[in-house]
């Protein structure tokens, strides 16, 4: 708990290090890796947990890691859907009261006590979002990547809502009345795409990869701006 966090510190700078230069070890050899978020909740015989497997099973069919946050559900979907092509299946696990337990389906699996550290390896490694329905967590990542976007922290990058009927009241929402109370800009919404179509998912994220290795190629002999930096 942050209510806890009390006393010498020291022991905590070097785990937060820690996980810091762990996750860029392990995962400096991750290009055009797509995240995919969703709820721990969803059952594997639900419709959206077979979506989230067919997303990633295409995703990775089409030469794209998958990372996830390593948790049941959505998450277990994404990095089975990646397991099953023989793609990398990337999990940035989380320790939780609730004890999450990492999935089966992972070939590079880290863990993490501190979500400030995930995240930076969610936004760092991947070249795109994809969020099905989920809670406060999914919430919570797609707006920070809306967020270091708005504010030029990061290369622009789609983020796509997978489920028209789950994504279009929040959506409306920010339109009606954040939009209209001119809190944000119009060119702010142009990042997210929503659709019921996994296929529909791959072309966007295909077009974005061609988009950025056409940049490489343009910037050739510059450093290498494969990857979003946080």
């Amino acid at each position: 708990m942050i209510e806890d966090l009390k006393g010498d510190e020291s022991w905590r700078m070097f785990r937060i290090i820690s996980e810091f230069t762990e996750g860029f070890e392990r995962l400096s050899d991750t290009h055009f890796a797509i995240s995919i978020f969703g709820s721990a909740r969803i059952k594997p015989e639900t419709p959206y947990y077979q979506a989230a497997q067919t997303i990633a099973e295409v995703l990775a069919g089409n030469g794209y890691s998958i990372i996830s946050g390593g948790g049941p559900g959505v998450m277990e979907a994404a990095n089975k859907g990646a397991w099953l092509k023989n793609a990398p299946s990337i999990g940035l696990n989380i320790q939780l009261p609730s004890e999450q337990r990492p999935n089966n389906y992972q070939n590079v699996s880290l863990e993490f006590r501190y979500f400030f550290a995930r995240k930076v390896m969610f936004v760092k490694y991947s070249i795109g979002y994809v969020c099905l329905p989920g809670g406060f967590g999914t919430l919570d990542e797609l707006f920070e990547a809306l967020t270091l976007m708005q504010t030029h922290k990061i290369h622009p990058m789609p983020l796509v809502l997978f489920g028209a009927d789950y994504w279009n009241g929040l959506l409306s929402w920010i339109r009606d009345t954040v939009l209209a109370h001119k809190l944000i800009g119009p060119d702010e919404l142009d990042y997210i795409s929503v659709t019921d179509d996994p296929l529909e998912v791959v072309d966007i994220m295909n077009r974005h990869r061609e988009w950025k290795l056409k940049k490489i190629l343009e910037a050739s002999g510059k450093p290498d701006t494969n990857r979003c930096e946080p």
